[in-house]
């Protein structure tokens, strides 16, 4: 017994290491019509207005002027503003609409160290209580250790993160649309997100999370090419009763785990409330979420998936998940519905349907049936591979 728990170990390592190859060079495809290079018609050179890159002027100024004048561009095909070559310090400035901010492969934007070159902005409307900051703030750079929630997206469109690699305390990257009543009044969802050739290490938090603050709505996210490590979950979605909205047609895919606490958790009563105002029969509908071609080793639990009470979650699809399970209760599921096809350890009672025959999954793009198990972009080797695996296991 424990010999063959070291063999499936052993080749699971080295599947991580040739399908994680594979899978990193064909993520980030879906980031391809959000390219940066648009074409503009009108183009600047920092060094026009100023600027000098030697790493000790403040060029501040010449940042602002600059994005004041290409400004005027913006109903004429929007500008460019190029940063050639050397060390650019500067205070505070603010990117506009219709604007490339392109840089030289050797430039380098430094921020200033003395925060008297940082403005102070007026504070944003709190949803807290007890804590109460008066004033403004000065805007910092984004830079520090044992941070929180890294990449946040909030009520955003057409979005895509790629290429990152990312070491905090709490989420890697976390979508989200706003909080209770506010977000649902606001009714600003996030939608139409691609990430892709992330690698995440966070002790307290996992490395793709969606809430639980989701009350305007999330969809349409597409996340492919992520490595999380030493961290305490893997793919996390988190909601409560009273925030309202949806999260819809989510698709995770091409996933490697190492040193994992939880692999998938999915948690219908987290987090606090803003106020009291919120409404209590707003629940949340969460529906048509995918998660395939996952595999990991010394992950401790394979998964967590909780809904809500008179709200079950539904069309949770979970396909070609391989992990290396310390737990002997692997899977705990209750108020949900699904399907699961080529999963190990074997997938709650909940999720036992074959999504090969029955259900509809969402594949990224649309609703459609799971008939080829999982492939990963015509690449079928790691498939072979894995489906090796299991049948070894299993002798």
């Amino acid at each position: 017994m424990g010999r063959s728990a070291s063999v499936f170990q052993a080749l699971l390592v080295f599947l991580i290491t040739i399908i994680e190859t594979q899978w990193s060079s064909v993520s980030g495809m879906y980031c391809a019509d959000m390219a940066s290079t648009v074409y503009r018609p009108h183009s600047v050179t920092i060094t026009e207005f100023g600027a000098v890159g030697d790493g000790v002027t403040l060029n501040t100024k010449a940042f602002q002027n600059a994005i004041f004048y290409l400004n005027s561009f913006a109903d004429k095909g929007g500008a460019q503003l190029f940063v050639p070559a050397g060390r650019w310090l500067t205070g505070g400035f603010s990117l506009i609409s219709h604007l490339t901010l392109s840089l030289d492969k050797d430039a380098v934007i430094i921020g200033s160290p003395h925060s008297s070159d940082w403005p102070v902005i007026d504070p944003l409307p709190s949803y807290g209580r007890g804590r109460e900051l008066p004033g403004g703030r000065h805007q910092s750079l984004i830079f520090g250790s044992h941070l929180t929630d890294v990449i946040i997206t909030d009520s955003s469109t057409n979005v895509c993160i790629s290429h990152c690699y990312v070491r905090n305390g709490d989420d890697v990257i976390v979508i989200k649309s706003g909080w209770d009543e506010y977000g649902i009044s606001f009714a600003q969802p996030s939608s139409n997100i691609s990430i892709s050739n992330i690698t995440g290490e966070t002790g307290g938090g996992a490395g793709i999370a969606i809430g639980s603050e989701m009350s305007g709505g999330i969809s349409e996210v597409r996340a492919e090419g992520l490595r999380i490590v030493n961290s305490l979950h893997g793919i996390r979605i988190k909601t409560a009763p009273g925030r309202g909205g949806y999260v819809r047609n989510v698709y995770i895919a091409n996933v490697s785990m190492h040193n994992v606490s939880m692999a998938i958790r999915i948690n219908g009563n987290y987090g606090e409330h803003p106020d009291n105002n919120y409404d209590r029969n707003a629940l949340p509908i969460i529906s048509n979420i995918t998660i395939q071609n996952v595999v990991g080793v010394d992950v401790g639990v394979a998964g967590i998936l909780e809904g809500i009470e008179g709200d079950n979650f539904s069309s949770i699809c979970i396909s070609n998940v391989s992990l290396s399970v310390q737990s002997r209760h692997p899977w705990n599921c209750s108020l949900i519905q699904g399907y699961s096809n080529s999963v190990t350890p074997e997938s709650c009672e909940q999720l036992r349907t074959d999504c090969e025959e029955t259900s509809i999954c969402y594949d990224g793009g649309s609703s459609l049936a799971v008939g080829s198990r999982a492939s990963i972009h015509n690449k079928p080797s790691a498939n072979i591979l894995l489906n090796s695996l299991l049948q070894l296991v299993s002798l």
